[in-house]
């Protein structure tokens, strides 16, 4: 009796780590931007006024697509239609003080990041809310933030997406997201 016991258990831990396979690593790997650019390795830091000056501010997680050959603005993205701002889940944005975000203020806290992309221009979204795959939970009635900025065109051809936060000037960090030849820039004032 002791041997049936022990050999179905044997069985029943196979069969469970067998049923925990890993998933597949995905087509558009996902990446996170700081500011300040460093934060996440403040550890490192030599000094506390370093330390300090190194205190993130804002982080942005998001995957990121490849272009493979496709007409991307006006193609695969439709002009006018709400974006998520790269693959997957939604484009995550964390601002952990109180930021501007064109006129509008801004708590601080977790929030989603939508484009609406067109021609000359991106209008940026924040959104509040969380953890949705694409576009799929976007709903603009719970949208606390909007800015319109024109976009720029790029010598270099992006292949992957890429968001970068950088302070343009002092205490407004610009969120620089490009793709394929387009560039767009949306300041946010820190509070």
């Amino acid at each position: 009796m002791k041997k049936i016991v022990m050999i179905l258990a044997f069985f029943a831990v196979v069969s469970t780590v067998n049923a925990q396979d890993f998933p597949k690593t995905d087509k558009s790997p996902t990446d996170i931007a700081h500011y300040p650019t460093n934060a996440a390795k403040r550890a490192f830091a030599k000094s506390d006024a370093q330390k300090k000056a190194l205190e993130p501010k804002i982080r942005v997680i998001y995957a990121r697509p490849f272009k493979k050959g496709r007409d991307v603005f006006g193609g695969l993205l439709k002009y006018g239609k709400a974006w998520r701002v790269g693959a997957n889940e939604s484009t995550e944005i964390l601002f952990m003080t109180d930021v501007m975000v064109g006129n509008t203020k801004v708590k601080a806290g977790r929030y989603s990041v939508i484009i609406i992309p067109n021609k000359d221009s991106w209008t940026l979204k924040i959104n509040s809310e969380n953890d949705g795959w694409g576009n799929y939970s976007y709903d603009a009635s719970k949208d606390v933030a909007s800015i319109t900025v024109p976009t720029q065109k790029s010598d270099k051809e992006l292949e992957q997406l890429a968001i970068v936060l950088y302070e343009k000037s002092k205490n407004v960090v610009h969120l620089k997201i490009g793709w394929d030849t387009t560039v767009a820039e949306f300041p946010i004032t820190l509070k």
